[in-house]
């Protein structure tokens, strides 16, 4: 068996999760987020969806991490992003941090919101 270092060229993969917080590039990001390839910034949650549509056209899929079991969104808020073309995959916030790892190893068009694990 090849065991070979995963490259993730300009992105940054999640780096870790606890009570609160996510870890990206070296820092602690507290509260919700919604992280891209290119860019992260804190998230407003459930009732944001303005923030996930900005990305329409440059994702296919967001990754929707609901906390620390899975749960379903809200129906508003999953059919307003696939309206926009963009797919929707609820699931853990653990789950969902080791998918858009993988995912983003592969050069996937994906983002990841995250509800934190209390």
């Amino acid at each position: 068996m090849r065991l070979t270092e995963i490259e993730y060229g300009q992105a940054k993969p999640v780096e870790g999760y606890g009570p609160g917080f996510f870890r990206l590039d070296g820092k602690v990001l507290r509260g919700p987020w919604l992280i891209t390839p290119w860019d992260a910034g804190p998230w407003g949650g459930l009732e944001d969806t303005a923030s996930p549509l900005a990305l329409a056209g440059r994702i296919d899929v967001l990754l929707l991490g609901m906390g620390a079991a899975i749960a379903y969104p809200p129906r508003e808020f999953k059919a307003a992003l696939e309206a926009a073309g963009i797919g929707v995959e609820p699931m853990s916030s653990p789950a969902a941090c080791r998918t858009y790892n993988v995912l983003l190893g592969e050069g996937r068009r994906i983002a990841v919101a995250l509800l934190p694990v209390d």
